[in-house]
């Protein structure tokens, strides 16, 4: 009898392992944290090393720890950190290079050089996104043109390119697969997503050689079986999705129109558009949502690069809080921010404004200012970030935003939903589970396993802990509001002009 599906979530900052049993529940979990490397102003990395080794460190202890024999897990999901970049050397296995993260900035020279060539609209047709180095495209340029020795190893095929979902099945496999699937292919900037291939011109613009590119897949299928020494036995891989992705399937958006945000170290709110890709007026990103049984689904995303990162920062830079989870009793202390408004463009500002010279800005301080405002103005800078791209969705796509579903580790935090539903004038919906990109990546490789059905028996499992209700006085909102787009002109262009 087949109990679990396991769920492998590659995250930023850490790794973890989720067991899910019949019902979609938890059965066990295992986290492990890795070091984040910050070469230079504006640069993350990660050891590629470090993220194989902590992912498979936390998916045995989780088996271990349940008590449970890998014959029992019917499969294996991954939802991984998007855009992370990665080249290693196909017959030692050894990265080239670091993995440079989603975060890092090093590349918005060779944006603004593309976007002088007058390329934007070429990349925005193709592959729903806009020229910004967020995006692993000019990553793997970047390596190839500064890591000596490696371009020409690319052009001979001795080199893979591959985000954290294709590293580590590749390590999974015992380098037997080298594949993604179309959510994270269609991150890269290299895929085109009308036709579901990676794009010639594309790869030409860039100068990257396609040998070095993973086969796409769909999001739920039978991909091939863990390495016998791993676990002891063999373990079908059968579900892959971007971590955004994943949530809004774990959260059951799979009709059209349903909105899902995520609060991670970045807030990234997603909405299903059913099976035609919708350009944005706006630059928000449009997407591949998963493809299921042959069938694609398309959504619009706004990225919001620095969520729950500002917490972070509060406790680790400033010292005003010891842990994540003290904020939200410091930010009740007052009934408002006190005048503040919080701009946290630590490392730009992606949707809708896409300026990568933009910093963070903390404006409206008073001798009356105390850390107890900073800590509101912080959570209602999440908020207004998040109802920004709600509202630029809602005008792409003519679709009223009925209600929206919140996941990531900072949905528990009661005073930031609640202010979020304020801001938004929507009522905010938070699920039982709220660890929705792991259900996501589980529910995909169950239903590739036959764990579960279909996906009427899944939908029926999503339940609800808590609905937050918009205030009926709008007055003191409009206020806050009119506020914070003030400050956001402030913190605009910032480095440019510096």
């Amino acid at each position: 009898m087949q109990k679990y599906i396991l769920a492998l979530d590659s995250g930023t900052t850490s790794n973890r392992a989720i067991l899910f049993n019949h019902l979609g529940e938890i059965a066990g979990t295992a986290q492990q944290e890795f070091e984040q490397i910050y070469p230079r102003p504006g640069w993350v990395e990660h050891n590629p090393k470090a993220i194989w080794d902590s992912q498979l460190k936390v998916a045995r202890e989780v088996i271990k720890n349940q008590q449970t024999s890998p014959s029992e897990i019917a499969g294996i999901g991954i939802t991984n950190q998007r855009e992370t970049t990665l080249i290693w050397n196909l017959e030692t296995g050894e990265p080239v290079y670091n993995a440079i993260v989603w975060q890092d900035r090093r590349t918005a020279g060779i944006c603004d050089e593309l976007k002088d060539r007058r390329l934007e609209n070429t990349f925005a047709v193709k592959t729903g996104l806009v020229v910004d180095a967020y995006f692993s495209g000019t990553k793997i340029k970047w390596i190839l043109d500064n890591v000596e020795g490696v371009r020409e190893q690319a052009e001979a095929g001795k080199l893979a390119f591959g985000t954290v979902d294709t590293w580590l099945i590749w390590k999974l496999t015992g380098g037997k697969l080298h594949i993604t699937d179309v959510t994270n292919a269609s991150r890269t900037l290299l895929f085109n997503i009308h036709t579901l291939e990676w794009d010639d011109e594309l790869l030409e613009i860039l100068g990257v050689p396609k040998v070095m590119l993973p086969e796409v897949k769909q999001s739920s299928e039978v991909y091939g079986k863990t390495a016998k020494e791993l676990f002891g036995e063999e373990i079908p891989v059968a579900g892959i999705a971007g971590d955004q992705q994943a949530a809004l399937f774990g959260q059951m958006c799979i009709e059209e129109g349903m909105v899902k945000n995520t609060y991670g170290t970045g807030c990234f709110v997603v909405m299903n558009t059913g099976s035609k890709p919708i350009a944005s007026k706006h630059k928000l990103l449009t997407t591949i949502a998963w493809q299921v049984n042959g069938k694609t689904t398309y959504a619009l995303e706004g990225s919001i690069f620095v969520a729950g990162a500002v917490v972070q920062w509060l406790r680790d830079q400033l010292g005003i809080i010891k842990s994540s989870a003290e904020i939200e009793s410091l930010a009740s202390q007052v009934s408002d921010s006190g005048g503040v408004s919080f701009v946290q463009a630590f490392v730009g500002l992606g949707a809708p404004h896409w300026d990568q010279y933009a910093t963070g800005t903390i404006i409206g301080l008073s001798r009356g200012t105390g850390k107890a405002h900073i800590a509101r103005a912080a959570l209602e800078a999440i908020a207004l970030r998040s109802m920004e791209v709600i509202e630029t969705m809602a005008e792409d796509s003519g679709i009223d935003v009925q209600e929206l579903r919140v996941d990531g580790g900072a949905a528990v935090n009661n005073l930031l939903m609640q202010i979020q539903a304020d801001v938004i004038n929507t009522s905010v919906v938070r699920p039982k589970v709220t660890e929705t990109t792991a259900l996501g990546a589980a529910y995909l490789a169950g239903l590739a396993t036959g764990f579960w059905k279909n996906m009427d028996e899944v939908k029926e499992q999503w339940q609800v802990d808590r609905k937050f209700q918009p205030a009926e006085n709008r007055e003191e909102f409009k206020k806050v509001i009119s506020n914070w787009k003030k400050a956001v002109e402030r913190s605009k262009a910032w480095y440019e002009s510096h």
